[in-house]
C-alpha cells in the first residue's frame, strides 16, 4: 500500500511536463536504432541513459499523481494550489506566493514556493491567522504568520 502525495499543477505545467516525458520516451526508443556515432557502452552514455531513465520515472510518478486545473477548497487553509500571503516575525510587509511546483507560465508577478520547501512544509495545513516556525538554511528558526490563503484561480480572477 502506497501513500501517493497529490501534486497540484496548472494546465500549462502539466502540458509542459507531458511534452518533456514524450521527448524523453522518444529519445529512449531511438537509442537502439544504431544511429549513434559513439560508443553506447561508454561511461558517459550509460550515465546519460540512467539520468534520462530516472527523469522518466520521476515525470511518470508526478503526472500520475497530478491534480490539474482544479482549485483546492476556498477554506483559508494553506495547501498546494493556494496563493498564500504571509508576514514574517519582525516585518511590517507581507509576502504573497503560490504554493506549488515552479512553472514559468504562472503569473510572472507571483513567486512559486514548493510545498516541500521548509516554508511550504511548515505552512501546509495552517489556517489564516496561525503562526508556524521553520528552520532556515543557517540553522536558525523563523516564525511566520499565514495572513491569507486563497485558491490560485480566485487570486488570478481579481
Amino acid at each position: 500500500m502506497t501513500n501517493t502525495q497529490r501534486t497540484w499543477l496548472t494546465q500549462n505545467a502539466y502540458d509542459r511536463l507531458r511534452e518533456e516525458l514524450a521527448g524523453l520516451l522518444a529519445h529512449r526508443a531511438g537509442e537502439g536504432d544504431g544511429a549513434a556515432p559513439h560508443d553506447p557502452d561508454s561511461n558517459e552514455e550509460i550515465m546519460g541513459r540512467e539520468r534520462r531513465q530516472a527523469r522518466i520515472h520521476q515525470l511518470q510518478d508526478l503526472l500520475k499523481s497530478a491534480v490539474v486545473g482544479e482549485d483546492p477548497p476556498d477554506d483559508g487553509v494553506a495547501e498546494p494550489g493556494m496563493v498564500l500571503t504571509v508576514r514574517y516575525d519582525g516585518e511590517d510587509e507581507t509576502e504573497t506566493f503560490l504554493m506549488g511546483l515552479r512553472d514559468e507560465s504562472v503569473d510572472g508577478d507571483i513567486p512559486v514556493y514548493s510545498p516541500n520547501s521548509p516554508l511550504g512544509t511548515a505552512l501546509t495545513g495552517a489556517r489564516e491567522g496561525e503562526q508556524r516556525t521553520y528552520e532556515l538554511p543557517n540553522g536558525r528558526t523563523m516564525r511566520v504568520t499565514l495572513v491569507k490563503a486563497v485558491p490560485y484561480g480566485h487570486h488570478t480572477s481579481h
